[in-house]
């Protein structure tokens, strides 16, 4: 049977490492937290390790984890390198962590020279997609022949799966999918918020723009559903948005691209998460803005 090691099982982690078991792998379960560790995996059925170490008789270690630093650490720096020194060669990382794609090919860089290697897998999709498992995964990695070995592993979790390229490309489509994301949320926002102080009714604006050039997922979905009814629920947290529009502009800045949007956008979702708090709902964002009164220009 298949082993797979699970490393952070969080939000999106607790359901993730279920469906493997239930798809029939061997699966143990680390956390920093190793009394939740132990909880979901009695849960699931599978095992759990207080040591990174317990690891390392593991095929693929699956991370998910908040972001590229964190995956470093964790894979390559803690506790001396204790996993790496536990797991045997040819080991397959898989990274499905939103982390910054510079951070995660100097991470498989590292971890090649010890006779592994490191796959990028990043998901798009909110907890219920992650309990049935349907996520979008985008993957990215060196060597095509990974592809075939990964996919079992990765088609326990998402029902949608995507080869983007080389290591680090599937950090980067997912960081920039939520810069879209962000920036229609913000244009959305700013647009509601202009015309309902000239005299236009919300509820009506949505209406036209979901038939028009101006609609979008947000309009569609966020814009309805959570904010012109107040449920603010749409399970994605503003400081995820906030974090992953910020890889997508530092990357913009690091391969040094002219992207003044994107540095924009960084700024406003970075300003939302600080006048609301990171875990506040995405949707969320548009009561920040509407309520701004030119601090983010004074900072």
């Amino acid at each position: 049977m298949t082993k797979v090691g699970f490393i952070g099982v969080g939000t999106m982690g607790r359901p993730m490492s279920g469906n493997l078991v239930k798809r029939g792998f061997d699966v143990t379960l680390y956390d920093q937290d190793t009394a939740r560790a132990a909880e979901v995996a009695a849960l699931w059925g599978c095992k759990s390790t207080p040591s990174l170490a317990g690891l390392g008789d593991c095929d693929f270690i699956v991370t998910m984890l908040p972001d590229g630093k964190a995956v470093a650490d964790v894979l390559t720096r803690a506790q001396n390198q204790a996993l790496i020194k536990a797991c045997k060669p040819g080991t397959i990382f898989i990274d499905m962590s939103s982390s910054e794609p510079l951070i995660t090919q100097e991470t498989g860089a590292t971890l090649k020279q010890h006779g592994m290697v490191m796959v990028d897998a990043p998901v798009s999709g909110t907890r219920t997609r992650a309990e049935s498992a349907s996520l979008t995964i985008m993957i990215g990695c060196n060597d095509e022949s990974l592809v075939e070995k990964v996919r079992p592993v990765l088609s326990a979790m998402g029902n949608q799966l995507f080869v983007v390229g080389a290591l680090g490309t599937g950090h980067a489509m997912k960081s920039l999918n939520n810069y879209l994301a962000a920036a229609a949320l913000t244009a959305a926002s700013e647009a509601l918020i202009i015309g309902e102080k000239f005299g236009l009714d919300p509820k009506v604006m949505i209406d036209v723009l979901n038939t028009a050039t101006g609609r979008s997922f947000v309009t569609e979905v966020v814009m309805k559903d959570h904010v012109l009814t107040g449920k603010f629920a749409s399970g994605f947290a503003i400081g995820l948005l906030a974090k992953d529009v910020r890889i997508a502009a530092d990357l913009g800045e690091a391969i040094e691209v002219e992207a003044p949007v994107s540095r924009l956008v960084r700024e406003r979702l970075a300003f939302a998460r600080d006048k609301l708090g990171a875990t506040r709902d995405t949707s969320e964002a548009f009561l920040a803005f509407k309520d701004d009164r030119g601090q983010a220009k004074r900072e």
